[in-house]
Order: C-alpha cells, then sequence, then structure tokens
C-alpha cells in the first residue's frame, strides 16, 4: 500500500478519466447514474408496495437497500475490465496493477457517495426525520468498500486469463440480486431460510445500512463481525490472487 501511496497523483487521474468516460456520449451525463436507481426505486416501489405494507418506510427500506446492491453490481462487474482496458499501462510502462483496479473502485466510490446524498434528503421527507446514526454511514461505506474492493482484484486478475468471467459473473449477480433482499423485508423470508440468508455479506451489509439510515439503530454485533470480516477475508484473497497472477498480464493481454 505504500508503493500505491507514491502513485497517487496517477490514481487520481485515472480516477477522473473513469468518471469522465463512463458519461462523455450521453446527453445527461453524470446525472443518469442518479436517474437510473432512482427510476428503478420508483417501479420497484409501485409493484411492490402493497405486498409489504408492514414495513413502515418501504420507501426508505428500498431505496438503501438498491443503492447498496448498486455499489457492489457496477463496482465489481466495471472492475473485471480494469487491468485488461488498459493495456498500455500494463506492457508499456511500470506501475503498481492494483492501481488500475483501485482507481475503478474510486471512480465508483465518488458516484455511490453523490447518490447516497442525494437520497438523504427522501428519507428526511419519508419519515418526517433523520436518524442520529446515519452518522455512522462512513465507516460502514469503508468496510463495504474493501469488500467490494477485494472482490474486484479477484475478478479483475482472474479476467485476464479466463474471458468468460465477465459472463458468470452477470449470472452470478442476477442470482445474489434474488437472494438478497433488497426489495422485499427479510421478514418475508421464513425462519429457517433466514439463517442461509443472515450468512451471506451482502445481506449484513445491506441490513447495517438501513439499521443506521432508515431505522436509527446501531449494527448488532453479530452484523458488524461478518461485514468486517468479510471486508478482511474478501481483500487478502483479492489481493493475494492479483498479487500472484499479475507477473503473468503483460503476456496474456
Amino acid at each position: 500500500m505504500i508503493e500505491i501511496f507514491k502513485f497517487r497523483e496517477l490514481i487520481g487521474t485515472l480516477t477522473i478519466v473513469d468518471l469522465k468516460n463512463r458519461y462523455q456520449n450521453t446527453s445527461l451525463g453524470f446525472l443518469w447514474s442518479l436517474l437510473s436507481p432512482l427510476l428503478m426505486a420508483l417501479v420497484l416501489f409501485f409493484v411492490f408496495r402493497y405486498l409489504y405494507k408492514q414495513e413502515p418506510n418501504f420507501a426508505g427500506y428500498l431505496l438503501v437497500g438498491l443503492m447498496s446492491w448498486r455499489f457492489f453490481v457496477v463496482s465489481t462487474t466495471s472492475s473485471v475490465y480494469a487491468v485488461v482496458g488498459k493495456p498500455s499501462l500494463v506492457t508499456k510502462v511500470y506501475i503498481p496493477r492494483e492501481i488500475l483496479v483501485l482507481s475503478n473502485m474510486l471512480a465508483n466510490l465518488i458516484s455511490s457517495l453523490l447518490e447516497f446524498l442525494v437520497i438523504i434528503p427522501i428519507l428526511y421527507f419519508a419519515a418526517g426525520s433523520l436518524p442520529s446514526t446515519i452518522f455512522l454511514f462512513p465507516l460502514i461505506f469503508v468496510i463495504y468498500f474493501w469488500f467490494v474492493y477485494g472482490i474486484a482484484l479477484f475478478l479483475a486478475s482472474l479476467y485476464v486469463f479466463f474471458r468468460d468471467v465477465n459472463q458468470i459473473w452477470e449470472v452470478l449477480t442476477t442470482m445474489l440480486f434474488f437472494l438478497s433482499p433488497v426489495f422485499y423485508p427479510l421478514a418475508a423470508i421464513t425462519v429457517p431460510v433466514q439463517r442461509f440468508y443472515l450468512l451471506n455479506p451482502i445481506t449484513q451489509f445491506i441490513i447495517v445500512y438501513r439499521d443506521v439510515m432508515v431505522y436509527g439503530q446501531w449494527p448488532t454485533s453479530y452484523s458488524l463481525i461478518i461485514v468486517v470480516a468479510a471486508a478482511v477475508i474478501s481483500y487478502i484473497i483479492g489481493r493475494f490472487t492479483f498479487g500472484k497472477l499479475q507477473r503473468r498480464f503483460a503476456e496474456d493481454i
């Protein structure tokens, strides 16, 4: 990490380039990153609001879950191409290759933070107030970032050698979307099945986000242990895999 810090100016430049490239050919530009999840949330809200009347703040519940999920799926999906998409920086110059994934992740982090900032006024008007626990959001987001970053490193390194990774990951994220309580209350799941749901790190992150942003509750010790452990394990596996495979990146790109 010390070596990567020496390249902080390059990381900043690559992050800005990633942000600009995503919306350079669109008329609404960055607004699409805000409109897309909000429109999806609006559709899901009208479709499911009558099914989940027991959820007192379903709008806030849905928005927080959707934004949490969006950071995960957009970051990991785009990071698959982080190394392969910049071959000249891999084959012609020396830089820590992890920078390519990190800059992509930072671009997604900025987008996600702005999305969360947009929904805060919505949460206020929906509930009439904001819980004091919302100030825990930055800490949860940092933990979530490292969890997703580890997966991104793993996927980016594998994709250099196995070009089916993007297709496999697309199928897996679709499955995970329905296996995580993004748009439905966890109470809708039967108790025996809930035990398996609670082992899912993404489920725990969504629960923690909703606790601090919607319900004004401190996360449970169990949830905190799961999310911190998931972030540590994810980063260790991702960093180890990336470190082992990056020696052959230039040969296979």
